[in-house]
């Protein structure tokens, strides 16, 4: 049977330039809609963050007027996956051997603590250069950003990929006072970025990475690692 990983952030704060704290948390539909079609698929689905924390719920993924009529039963399922979990591994302890797939879901929290964290880094470079799938989808590719080598150079640079535009950021209130935006740093270090219309589904297969826009993109992103990895079986 495969095994999946999902890694999510530990950041329940984010610090903007203003000194100012925005809430944040993991995202339902970005974590339920992945989990929910890899358990379908017959995989089996860990959890993981730094230091085992578990993270809060993005309180805006519960709001319809947000995160779409569907979001009750996206936050209902993730609850019951995390709850069912139990605690969350540690990132420290965590090889890329254990995994056919690691997968990122976003909620900002993965621009707080994932793009800069060594185990996360150590991880997806490892996970990269064995051939494992590599997901990520809204925030959550600001987590490839952590795979540099010791020289500083990037695992990712010129490749495809798709993440929350600049544009997204700004529609959704969150770039003024932001201490950097997604799309455009992916862009500065190196990555082939790409992007769809604003919140639409928008998805992207490069080899052996598959990244998603937005929300919406989740169960697209999802659907294309499941697909990979019955390729491979």
């Amino acid at each position: 049977m495969s095994r999946i990983l999902i890694v999510m952030s530990s950041a329940d704060l984010w610090e903007r330039n203003d000194g100012s704290q925005y809430p944040t948390g993991y995202w339902a539909e970005e974590l339920a809609a992945p989990h929910e079609r890899f358990v379908r698929a017959g995989y089996e689905v860990d959890f993981a963050s730094p230091g085992g924390v578990l993270q809060p719920l993005d309180q805006h993924s519960a709001d319809p007027e947000i995160a779409g009529e569907d979001c009750a039963r996206y936050v209902a399922h993730a609850q019951r996956a995390l709850d069912d979990f139990g605690p969350l591994l540690k990132l420290s302890e965590i090889t890329a051997d254990s995994y056919d797939a690691i997968v990122l879901p976003g909620g900002h929290g993965p621009v707080v603590d994932l793009y800069q964290d060594s185990d996360l880094g150590r991880l997806l470079a490892d996970a990269d250069r064995q051939g494992k799938i590599i997901g990520a989808v809204c925030h959550g590719p600001a987590g490839l950003l952590s795979a540099t080598d010791t020289e500083g150079n990037w695992t990712f640079a010129g490749r495809r990929m798709a993440a929350f535009t600049d544009e997204e950021e700004r529609l959704f209130g969150t770039a003024d006072n932001a201490p950097w935006l997604l799309a455009g740093t992916l862009r500065e270090k190196g990555a082939r970025h790409e992007q769809g219309e604003p919140y639409q589904a928008f998805t992207i297969r490069d080899d052996n990475l598959v990244t998603g826009q937005n929300p919406a993109s989740s169960a697209p992103m999802a659907d294309a690692i499941v697909d990979a990895l019955k390729a491979r079986a």
